[in-house]
């Protein structure tokens, strides 16, 4: 599956508005066999932004495509001394409210599995298992050339010693990681290719216009088969890759339930879409349920 560069799309007219009731979400999880689809917007509340809420990175960043970083070394470049230090922010965040409740919901065993579109690693530091990461984890790196895994603390400790007084101030961070520096702030950053080969190195993610890989799209499919309803948390839907999920969710005739505090492109198939800050949200739905939330 391609990831269609999708940056904006327009709204449907005449869904109805979101609503603050959670009495269906609270249903649907107390039914049990619910798939969670999560997106950036869980995870703003531990300081990453999302890329279309208010206040969303896609108003000054546009990100990076794989035709860029592998069509241009000075893209490259770029992307490189931008994501290095966009990584010690990512390393920095712990998750929060809404992380935790979902690992709470799966350690209930109410929960048919996770997707995440993020690949920032916080539900796993929550405490979710078997999470899938649709679109890849920042936490590796892959050699674009012998296809060798390597940890991404490796690269940042080459990264710090070949680029020693590295230090510029970013104007913001943004979900995938990338900082925003000045082409005047990243300067001659210099790269480092791969121990093994000497090949490209690339985040292990789906950039903009990659193919997310086969095996993990199928993997996804068969949970959606499997889960009784579908639960969207902070995600737009604009890309693809994760509106498909709900589109065969809706189409097999399994609730899809919203929570994301503006409209998404995926509202026309969904029960519901809750507006409401996902923290407390989820906090109140694990409230209802009686299940602690730890931490």
């Amino acid at each position: 599956m391609r990831m269609r560069p999708t940056l904006s799309w327009t709204p449907v007219e005449g869904l109805p508005p979101g609503t603050t009731d959670l009495e269906p979400i609270i249903e649907a999880l107390g039914a049990g066999g619910l798939l969670v689809l999560s997106g950036a917007g869980i995870s703003t509340e531990s300081g990453i932004p999302d890329y279309r809420g208010e206040g969303g990175s896609l108003s000054r960043h546009t990100p990076m495509t794989y035709q860029d970083f592998t069509g241009s070394a000075h893209a490259r470049r770029r992307y490189w001394a931008r994501s290095h230090l966009g990584w010690r922010t990512f390393g920095r965040a712990h998750p929060n409210a809404g992380h935790r409740a979902v690992a709470a919901f799966g350690r209930h065993g109410l929960l048919a599995g996770v997707i995440t579109q993020n690949v920032d690693g916080l539900h796993q530091a929550a405490g979710s298992e078997g999470v899938v990461e649709l679109h890849g984890s920042l936490a590796q790196v892959v050699c674009l050339s012998c296809r060798a895994l390597s940890p991404r603390q490796e690269l940042a400790r080459r990264l710090e010693e070949a680029n020693a007084g590295f230090e510029p101030v970013a104007a913001g961070i943004n979900p995938d990681g990338d900082a925003d520096l000045t082409d005047e702030q990243v300067g001659d950053f210099r790269v480092v290719p791969c121990t093994i080969c000497g090949g490209i190195l690339k985040p292990d993610v789906v950039f903009f216009g990659e193919t997310v890989p086969p095996r993990r799209v199928e993997h996804c499919r068969a949970l959606v088969r499997e889960a009784t309803s579908l639960l969207v948390l902070g995600s737009s839907l604009t890309v693809m890759s994760g509106l498909r999920f709900v589109r065969e969710a809706a189409q097999a005739g399994k609730p899809v339930l919203i929570v994301n505090r503006d409209p998404t492109r995926g509202d026309r198939h969904a029960l519901t879409r809750v507006e409401l800050p996902l923290g407390a949200a989820l906090t109140t739905v694990a409230a209802r349920l009686s299940i602690p939330v730890e931490g």
